[in-house]
């Protein structure tokens, strides 16, 4: 079964990435067959809820994290919600659904020191991929930006002048970033290494392979994690732990967090105070240091 109209309305109305467009089809073509093969049923728009709840019951019984799980209800989820819409169907099986219950996972941030160690490593990188590796090391620690908005950056979006990165966000929302005066010099470092290339395929965006077309995400994910498994033992060693360090850092300084919102591009307050956790850690500690009343 095909979901054209839906994966359209996500992309076109709703600005969803590709990456994400895929997976709400990949969700619903697992419900599609799941409902195909287990009740011959060809069309999903009519199925009621006690199929669902043996799809996810079959889950379950699979191994599958509740996580997981969640995710992919609520991929389904959006998709009676768009019928509802626009008027396929009359009453949401999944209305009065309830997301199976998952443990907080809490990220880890990278330390001070673990991060100035990798830079320190990176300090005499030499040749186009050792300039272009701090370079993105530098990016993430001091924008915060995601993964994709790194690989999706083009050079028409630096300002040298202004000192200013321009990030495309989720949905099209465009922030602007400061740019400190050492990721400044990080980017001429990095652009004049890149002139030497024999050839540029996609010259508009900024950060390139060797050779020269646009960086890819697992291509970033490998390069952070290469370099922090030198410098940190913690077992998640990703884009998203720096960009959390990011957010953590700047807290831990005493950042407006409406501030620190903006940076990360976050929609609501809420998504930004999931970092706040590490903020209130140094809080406690400086309260047990600082308040007289402790020592007695």
């Amino acid at each position: 079964m095909l979901f054209t109209d839906f994966t359209d309305y996500l992309s076109l109305e709703k600005h969803y990435s590709p990456h994400t467009v895929k997976a709400y089809e990949k969700d619903l073509g697992d419900f599609a067959l799941f409902v195909s093969e287990g009740y011959e049923m060809g069309d999903i728009r009519e199925v009621p809820y006690s199929i669902i709840r043996s799809w996810i019951v079959s889950m379950v019984d699979n191994g599958m994290a509740n996580r997981s799980i969640n995710r992919k209800i609520a991929s389904l989820k959006s998709y009676y919600k768009f019928l509802l819409k626009t008027k396929q169907i009359e009453i949401n099986p999944l209305a009065k659904h309830k997301s199976l219950k998952t443990s907080k996972k809490i990220q880890v941030p990278f330390s001070e020191k673990e991060i100035e160690d990798v830079l320190d490593l990176l300090t005499d990188a030499e040749g186009f991929e050792g300039k272009r590796n701090k370079l993105i090391v530098e990016l993430f620690y001091s924008t915060g930006m995601r993964r994709a908005e790194l690989v999706n950056l083009k050079c028409s979006d630096v300002s040298m002048e202004q000192r200013t990165l321009k990030v495309l966000g989720k949905r099209n929302k465009e922030r602007i970033i400061p740019l400190l005066p050492s990721v400044i010099d990080s980017i001429k470092a990095y652009l004049e290494e890149r002139h030497g290339l024999e050839k540029v395929q996609d010259p508009n965006y900024l950060l390139l392979s060797k050779k020269g077309v646009k960086i890819y995400e697992t291509l970033v994910y490998r390069i952070i994690n290469s370099y922090f498994s030198l410098a940190s033992e913690k077992v998640k060693k990703s884009p998203h732990i720096l960009r959390h360090s990011f957010a953590t850092h700047l807290l831990n300084e005493g950042a407006d967090l409406n501030a620190v919102k903006e940076l990360l591009g976050h929609s609501s307050l809420a998504s930004t105070q999931v970092y706040t956790h590490n903020s209130i850690a140094q809080l406690k500690e400086v309260y047990r240091n600082s308040h007289p009343r402790n020592s007695k």
